[in-house]
């Protein structure tokens, strides 16, 4: 992969919340994020380059009542959201009522739900990135390594979600193709980009899409079709826990129950990738010893890149590269 090019924040913008793990910006440039203490919120201003705010303009849209993740936004004015305590959600966003569509599969607690995209067929699919570790016990799944992610979807009219493809390392975002035929998935514990054939003669198999990233996959946004897919890049790969990946289980196990127990920092290291539909990488942005860690989410609008962050307080705007 070639030398990155260097990712330089414009300004960090507060929001009022902790953690906007991901972002997504809807057709008049605002961006709306979730927060952890259960808040979608809507940004205004932050593609402005006229105004540099250290505080967003928001407004507070709904309040899910667990800890919302993955967003995907809905052409009737609604939202759905993937809450890693709730399940798959459906947010009014005119009046901010939610409704679960989906808290189980198979008689199983829909623990972990992470990111989400709805179909032109009206079905939606969905990743749970772990059916051993809750949310505030992430690093154990990637330090087990448990390959217990899954992809899910759920059909029009239903509750019951159906398996689409599991065995994943820590399930993460998920985006389509432009012309529909098949999904992206971050594999954030793989550190690579999975295809999930929708249509077409492999329908139903998966494949390697991108492999051997220079960094673990989080939130992965398609603002358009004919656009790229962003990447956004949670953590620079860790050669020891690659190392460690190829331990026997009750070893694996064992550091996982360590690495839940010891204090966290991120790096200061941080990363987004754009790539096509053949997953070619287009653009590869990234700035060591950077002040905003941990980038979770990242969306583009008004040529300015928008960064989200399960660790920070607010998003970091960029601006965003020039098209290829």
């Amino acid at each position: 992969m070639d030398r990155p090019t260097e990712l330089v924040p414009q300004r960090y913008v507060a929001i009022g919340g902790r953690g906007p793990e991901d972002v997504v910006a809807d057709a008049h440039g605002r961006v709306l994020t979730g927060v952890e203490d259960g808040r979608i919120l809507r940004l205004d201003g932050l593609a402005d380059s006229a105004e540099a705010r250290s505080e967003a303009r928001g407004e507070v849209l709904a309040d899910t009542g667990g800890r919302p993740l993955g967003l995907e936004l809905l052409p009737d004015d609604a939202l759905l959201v993937c809450d890693a305590e709730r399940g798959l959600l459906r947010v009014d966003l005119a009046d901010g009522g939610v409704d679960v569509l989906a808290d189980s599969v198979a008689g199983e607690r829909l623990r972990f739900c992470s990111n989400v995209v709805a179909l032109a067929d009206g079905s939606v699919c969905f990743t749970v990135s772990s059916r051993r570790h809750p949310l505030d016990h992430w690093i154990g799944d990637l330090v087990e390594h448990t390959a217990t992610g899954r992809l899910l979807r759920l059909a029009p009219g239903s509750d019951t979600p159906e398996v689409l493809l599991e065995g994943l390392q820590f399930a993460n975002g998920l985006a389509p193709s432009a012309d529909g035929s098949f999904l992206v998935v971050a594999e954030t514990g793989e550190c690579r980009l999975t295809r999930y054939w929708l249509t077409g003669p492999h329908a139903g198999q998966s494949e390697p899409f991108a492999e051997n990233l220079p960094g673990m996959p989080d939130n992965l946004w398609r603002g358009a079709p004919d656009g790229p897919i962003w990447v956004a890049l949670a953590g620079p790969r860790v050669p020891p826990l690659d190392l460690l990946h190829r331990a026997a289980p009750a070893v694996r196990r064992t550091a996982a129950r360590v690495a839940v127990r010891a204090p966290f920092r991120p790096t200061g290291t941080i990363g987004v990738l754009a790539v096509d539909d053949t997953g070619r990488v287009v653009h590869h942005l990234a700035r060591r010893r950077s002040g905003f860690r941990m980038v979770t989410g990242v969306c583009e609008t008004g040529g300015r890149l928008v960064l989200g962050s399960l660790w920070e307080r607010g998003v970091a705007v960029c601006e965003a590269p020039v098209p290829t």
